[in-house]
């Protein structure tokens, strides 16, 4: 999966949080200074080109975009690029690595086994 920018991620919670809109709407979803309505088009088209966005006519010069891909899928292809790169692919070396450094612990990992296994 290909990942975001900051700017592209910040648009991308946009769009999930309030659905398809244009880019003015868009737009009005950012305090002030709002970012020009240009710069959110290219943004907007990047992510078309990526995939992550799609759009529909409403007039001739007028496009409505929504989202393609959902928050959950972006955090699991993210995640998974994570472990890949850093972690040559296993998921065990991720959680141990978590674990010695303390970012979760001994306890916590048990607990986690169990509601695992319990929802299984």
């Amino acid at each position: 999966m290909k990942q975001l920018t900051q700017k592209e991620e910040e648009i991308m919670e946009r769009y999930w949080q309030h659905g398809p809109m244009q880019i003015r709407e868009l737009q009005s979803h950012y305090d002030e200074p709002q970012p020009h309505v240009n710069t959110l088009a290219t943004l907007v088209k990047i992510l078309e080109e990526k995939g992550f966005l799609g759009h529909k006519a409403l007039t001739a010069r007028s496009f409505q975009y929504f989202a393609r891909i959902s928050r959950e899928d972006y955090k699991r292809g993210s995640l998974a690029t994570v472990i890949d790169k850093l972690f040559g692919c296993s998921y065990k070396n991720a959680v141990s690595a978590l674990v010695k450094s303390e970012k979760i612990s001994i306890d916590e990992l048990k607990e986690l086994i169990k509601e695992v296994e319990a929802g299984q």
